[in-house]
């Protein structure tokens, strides 16, 4: 499986805390992935574990279908500790229903069902206080805000933006999320040409709480790795005490 071969790169270039995609099981239509939508999160789950204890890292999945019903998946991103036991997870609230105008329409709503519940920050001794979201949350600040006010150091988002809008939103999103919130911002992301006419941007990236891009891993599959210091996070919210001086 090319996502195990990728996490085995990473962690041979020091990686301790990996994360995937949105997707990253499972990158097909959606009636496609709501009909194998059971064998898909059964997989996924048991994926993610046996990857984290054979490597011993922590490790996101970003986004992968878990049934509700025959008709309905909530996209659930998950938190897997090195001992391979769940951390903390999170079903996607904010669902792509959008008409892009390079011609393709989304609607997520379809076969996924929103979450209701705000996305969890787990607080880990070593690897700092981390946040959870996925892709289309991205565009909506209020979550993130919720986020840093949890404490979160680290904000996970993990994606498949689509290549529209991609060039002209995703880095800058990204940057704008790390810089209001001063935290880290780590973004894996599909990339390529999938179904039908689907095209998604890739660039995963690892962003600095000073809105400066780490790592880029560009259009083709591979990795982003960068140094998360907790000494460079204390120095910019002392420089910019923001979340100091919120009022609301």
């Amino acid at each position: 499986m090319e996502a195990e071969e990728l996490i085995e790169l990473a962690v041979r270039r020091g990686a301790e805390l990996v994360a995937l995609p949105e997707n990253f099981a499972f990158m097909g239509k959606e009636e496609d992935k709501q009909a194998q939508g059971g064998n898909i999160a059964l997989q996924s789950e048991k994926f993610l574990k046996t990857v984290a204890q054979r490597f011993q890292v922590t490790i996101l999945g970003g986004g992968f279908p878990v049934p509700v019903n025959a008709t309905k998946s909530y996209n659930t991103a998950l938190l897997i500790g090195a001992n391979g036991q769940e951390l903390a997870h999170y079903q996607k609230v904010h669902l792509f229903d959008v008409n892009v105008p390079d011609g393709n329409t989304y609607q997520e709503s379809s076969t996924v069902m929103a979450g209701k519940d705000l996305p969890p920050v787990y607080h880990d001794p070593d690897l700092g206080n981390l946040g959870l979201s996925v892709c289309y949350d991205v565009r909506f600040p209020e979550l993130y805000r919720h986020l840093s006010q949890q404490g979160a150091d680290v904000l996970f988002v993990p994606a498949a933006f689509t290549a529209y809008t991609g060039k002209d939103h995703w880095q800058v999103l990204l940057q704008a999320r790390a810089i209001e919130n001063t935290c880290y911002v780590i973004a894996p992301a599909q990339t390529g040409q999938h179904y039908a006419m689907r095209q998604t941007h890739g660039h995963a990236m690892i962003v600095d709480p000073w809105g400066v891009v780490l790592a880029d891993a560009g259009y083709t599959p591979g990795v982003a790795i960068a140094e998360i210091n907790p000494t460079r996070l204390d120095q910019v919210r002392r420089q910019m005490p923001a979340l100091e001086h919120r009022v609301f």
